[in-house]
């Protein structure tokens, strides 16, 4: 917390002079971290979330969806704040009717892993075969994005951590694909919100493990105007060993979100620091 006011300070006294600004920076395509856009929701314009993204450091982004512009626009933008994309969060129902336009965009943009990001109600299994059954249709979509050159990965919550048959829905659906048609980008704040354990999830599926959605969970009563989320390192998960493990896997990126920032720019700084810092030990 005390780290998360100092650097909330220093930004403040420094955006005055970062203004309007461009800060020269050189996008390094081997940084084993990026910066989900979904944090940025609500600061300001594109240009601007970009914009704080570039001045806190980070040279590469993981898009939702086109983030609501087309491509000439979005690579304008991304060339004028130094940054390159690693990933993009394409819902399941876009995938399902929409796959060649999403295909299309993604490779203007320089990105080729297509994530499903998130289950609406109504798209969720109920029981061991609803969750093989997404399953298989999630390794078909994989292997046609292959054959485009693409790959898909998904992005889980806490509702795929319930247990069917002592296995979770999210084991179910992961067993029934193949490791090269489904890589997996785990969030370990929502696996842990599951009840299950991020280091056992990394360890079982090392040979998928694409990314992790770098950010921490608060305690009980913390921070509760922030969906009791926290930036990585400054809440409950054991991060240093999670980094382990995942680091024992090939080294997969690790994207800082935060579900509901109430200081952006500090949230997504600390984060980076931490991370930083573990991924040195």
């Amino acid at each position: 917390m005390k780290l998360i006011k100092e650097v909330a300070l220093t930004m403040a006294l420094t955006s005055g002079a970062l203004a309007g600004v461009a800060v020269a920076a050189t996008p390094v395509a081997t940084s084993p971290i990026a910066l989900q856009m979904y944090t940025l929701r609500n600061v300001g314009t594109l240009d601007q979330q970009l914009a704080l993204a570039e001045r806190t450091g980070y040279t590469a982004v993981e898009l939702v969806g086109t983030q609501g512009v087309g491509s000439e626009e979005l690579n304008a933008l991304l060339s004028t704040h130094h940054l390159t994309v690693t990933s993009a969060h394409v819902q399941l129902d876009v995938l399902r009717h929409q796959l060649a336009e999403a295909i299309a965009f993604n490779r203007a943009v320089g990105n080729r892993v297509l994530v499903v990001p998130y289950l609406k109600p109504d798209e969720r299994p109920t029981d061991i075969a609803g969750w093989q059954k997404l399953g298989k249709e999630l390794d078909a979509l994989g292997a046609r994005l292959r054959r485009d050159g693409m790959k898909l990965a998904y992005h889980n919550h806490d509702f795929e951590m319930k247990k069917y048959a002592g296995k979770t829905g999210y084991e179910w659906l992961v067993d029934t694909t193949q490791p090269q048609n489904l890589r997996l980008e785990i969030d370990a704040a929502w696996v842990s919100r599951g009840g299950q354990d991020p280091e056992r999830l990394i360890k079982r599926y090392a040979d998928r493990l694409f990314a992790l959605h770098a950010k921490d969970n608060a305690g009980i009563g913390v921070r509760d105007d922030e969906a009791n989320f926290a930036p990585l390192g400054e809440g409950l998960l054991a991060w240093q060993q999670i980094i382990a493990a995942a680091q024992k896997t090939g080294k997969p990126l690790y994207i800082v979100e935060h579900d509901l920032p109430k200081d952006p720019a500090a949230i997504i700084t600390v984060a980076k620091q931490n991370l930083q810092h573990d991924l040195k030990q």
